[in-house]
């Protein structure tokens, strides 16, 4: 008899409308509220917003928290949702997720949105010292008050939002917080990758200095069959919370209402 009880889900909100189902992934840091700036802007859509293992209201949830077990989660969290037509929309580590969750070829999927992505290829920026130190950036509010301003964005936020950024980034759990970091985000996922077989909108922001738009030209597109490019100008990494207008229309150029 199998005894082995399966792993509590990871919190998320399913807002009924039309379809597909965008289904939003957030960034190492962030939380599903990241997405609240592009969810308020569309209306009537089918929308779906997770909190992944370890991050905001699933702090609490045990690991592993890598990429194949955040991917596995999501999975899980749509058959649980009951959602079949879809399409993932993935920011920077999310992205990452979406592109493992898509190489599964799972029914329903019409594509996916990568957005500030985490490559597919790690870009040569990232070494053994280059992840030690990203493995602090959200080790104390000042911290994360620099990677925000300084590293995370091209842009000005709006205080209440400069807090919002703040607190999801110090919300997450210990391992969490050093999985992506320490190793995820020097993962090749490249052979994965070149199994999706959707269509795939690439999003970068002009001024990112995480994921800039050259190391996605490079890392990424080659490895989708199927893939559009677009830049969104002045726009950092943060590109949800910094230019969610732009990345709304973005979207539903790729993936309009039924």
């Amino acid at each position: 008899m199998n005894t082995t009880q399966p792993k509590p889900l990871p919190t998320y909100d399913h807002r009924p409308g039309t379809g597909p189902t965008l289904v939003f992934l957030h960034y190492w840091g962030g939380s599903a509220r990241t997405w609240d700036l592009v969810v308020d802007r569309l209306p009537g859509r089918d929308v779906l917003t997770v909190d992944f293992r370890g991050w905001g209201r699933s702090k609490g949830l045990p690991g592993p928290y890598t990429l194949g077990q955040l991917a596995d989660d999501t999975l899980s969290v749509l058959a649980e949702a009951g959602v079949t037509d879809h399409v993932l929309v993935g920011h920077s580590m999310g992205g990452k997720v979406a592109q493992l969750v898509a190489a599964t070829r799972p029914a329903g999927l019409r594509g996916i949105v990568l957005v500030g992505s985490g490559a597919a290829k790690p870009s040569a920026q990232v070494t053994p010292e280059f992840q030690e130190a990203l493995s602090h950036a959200y080790d104390s509010d000042d911290s994360v008050a620099g990677a925000r301003d300084h590293i995370l964005t091209a842009t000005r936020l709006p205080s209440s939002i400069k807090a919002r950024v703040a607190v999801d980034s110090r919300a997450g759990a210990d391992a969490a917080r050093t999985e992506w970091p320490l190793h995820g985000i020097a993962e090749d996922i490249t052979r994965r990758t070149g199994m999706v077989s959707v269509p795939a909108l690439v999003v970068a922001g002009e001024n990112d200095q995480v994921e800039p738009a050259e190391v996605l030209r490079a890392n990424l597109l080659p490895y989708l069959s199927q893939a559009e490019f677009t830049v969104i100008p002045t726009t950092g990494h943060l590109i949800p919370l910094e230019a969610p207008a732009d990345l709304v229309d973005a979207i539903t150029a790729f993936a309009p209402a039924a």
